[in-house]
């Protein structure tokens, strides 16, 4: 069943995941603080965890990618990659996912994302990692098994780290052209929150300039966005 479920989530998860997150806009109707001192700290609190998360995807992606788009839709791997950071976490791309995610959460402070968006969400993630782990299991067997001895499944075991990367080359490129568009997504929405938050909060003329300077980090956030989308399209940027 759970199998099913994930293979579902798998197939679906880009259209339905952003629609969960339209539930941070009713942040002004039912917020977790009404306090400023406490929504402060819940904004710190969420961009270090968010941004834990991006260092721990942009780490796996640098030094040995895993392609988890599949095909058509479906579950594929050609290879067990077991290199780099997977050989301390056998899912860091979806732990660093499920870190972003509690981390604009926290920041949103929307008391509907955190009683039904984050639930449902890591619901998912965990059908996910079950209905591939599974599919994992079929394709290589004893290989995936004695793999899942060594390493956990979620949380990550940074023993050894020094030397597994020891030797490896972190690829920059590969980093810009399958990751550009996760910081710019994350990134954008809570800047995009913050910015109303503020809004409501003040009103337009008594944050100003604050709404500003947000504006502009939006504009910088989607001017690397495009310009790393540009260089991916025209294949100035070419993987091995």
């Amino acid at each position: 069943m759970m199998v099913k479920i994930g293979n579902f989530f798998f197939r679906y998860r880009n259209a339905l995941f952003p629609l969960v997150f339209a539930l941070l806009f009713f942040e002004g109707t039912w917020p977790v603080f009404n306090s400023e001192l406490a929504e402060i700290w819940e904004i710190i609190l969420g961009i270090t965890i968010a941004l834990s998360g991006q260092i721990l995807r942009a780490l796996t992606v640098g030094f040995a990618y895993i392609k988890r788009g599949g095909k058509k839709k479906r579950m594929h791997a050609e290879t067990l990659v077991q290199e780099g950071i997977f050989a301390h976490c056998r899912n860091p791309l979806y732990f660093g996912n499920i870190l972003i995610l509690l981390g604009v959460g926290i920041a949103g402070n929307s008391l509907l994302f955190v009683m039904f968006g984050i639930p449902f969400l890591f619901f998912a993630y965990a059908a996910i990692i079950c209905a591939e782990e599974t599919y994992l299991e079929k394709r290589f067997g004893q290989v995936f098994k004695d793999y899942c001895k060594r390493v956990n499944r979620i949380i990550p075991d940074f023993s050894g780290i020094g030397n597994t990367i020891k030797g490896m080359e972190f690829n920059w490129k590969r980093l810009i052209v399958k990751e550009y568009a996760t910081p710019f997504a994350w990134i954008t929405g809570l800047l995009l929150l913050t910015m109303k938050d503020i809004y409501l909060d003040q009103g337009y003329e008594a944050s100003k300039s604050t709404l500003w300077s947000l504006l502009i980090l939006i504009m910088i956030v989607a001017t690397a966005f495009f310009t790393a989308w540009y260089l991916k399209k025209n294949k100035f940027l070419r993987l091995k």
